[in-house]
């Protein structure tokens, strides 16, 4: 199990950013837009619970084939109640770790999504708390650039 690196949020401040607010499409091109007049403010937008909500970087592999990587930045509010199924950030035996919680009668499971890691059975022998609930994950989509032959990194 890997940590998790926790990061406050900072919502005192609008950054509101111009979008394609008639949508992208993810089948055939559309004309692009000459003028896009709408604005979205992300803060607005993902963040619903400012004072319960915190942002976590990802370190580790163990959610990978849900399309979650290392270094993805997580999105997790604690002023939600766990549901079976949730994506939660929970805080087992002195380590935070990622994970679909799967809820049984007398137990818990941690369920990675990258077969090289074992689901993990909590029981009422293990500390065990769900931190919070994943609610987006933000992640760089542009691929990390192989050096060129002049030794610069094209990212």
């Amino acid at each position: 199990m890997k940590n998790l690196e926790i990061h406050s949020i900072d919502v005192s401040t609008s950054l509101p950013l111009k979008y394609a607010d008639e949508g992208i499409r993810a089948g055939f091109p559309s004309p692009a837009q000459d003028y896009m007049e709408q604005a979205i403010d992300l803060n607005k937008e993902i963040v619903k619970h400012p004072a319960a909500t915190f942002y976590g970087r990802v370190v580790g592999d163990s959610m990978r084939n849900e399309g979650i990587e290392e270094g993805d930045i997580l999105v997790i509010d604690k002023s939600l109640e766990l549901q079976d199924d949730d994506l939660a950030v929970c805080f087992l035996d002195g380590e935070f770790t990622v994970k679909r919680v799967r809820l049984e009668k007398d137990a818990a499971w941690l369920v990675p999504s990258n077969p090289d890691y074992p689901p993990i059975k909590v029981t009422a022998d293990n500390d065990f708390i769900v931190w919070g609930i994943v609610t987006y994950t933000i992640k760089k989509n542009r691929r990390r650039r192989k050096f060129q032959a002049t030794g610069k990194n094209n990212r």
